[in-house]
């Protein structure tokens, strides 16, 4: 009689751990961050009045224009991103639609 009590209460037991392992339903979401910024190639031709002015201006005089793109960010803001090049060194400028370099 001890055993199948204690058997009974083994199952029981056994029943209930395997039910509840059962019922745990969590959902994770997974949320995945694009990033917007556009960087759309633009002719050096092409270029504002106000952007040609800045790069023909003081600072940036000395070095030559070679690719210019147009970047837009995800919050819609826009700039001009000029690569230019000085003897063998390169850099990138960044310049506002209004003629202003961006920092």
């Amino acid at each position: 009689m001890k055993k199948i009590i204690l058997s009974a209460a083994f199952l029981a037991f056994a029943g209930i751990s395997a039910v509840n392992a059962s019922e745990v339903k969590n959902t994770v979401a997974i949320t995945v961050k694009q990033d917007s910024t556009t960087k759309v190639p633009v002719e050096l031709k092409d270029l504002p009045e106000a952007v040609t002015t800045t790069l023909q201006s003081e600072p940036v005089k000395a070095w030559t224009p070679t690719a210019a793109f147009l970047v837009t960010n995800a919050d819609k803001t826009t700039y001009y991103l000029v690569e230019v090049k000085k003897d063998a060194e390169t850099a990138a400028i960044k310049i506002g639609a209004d003629g202003k370099v961006i920092q």
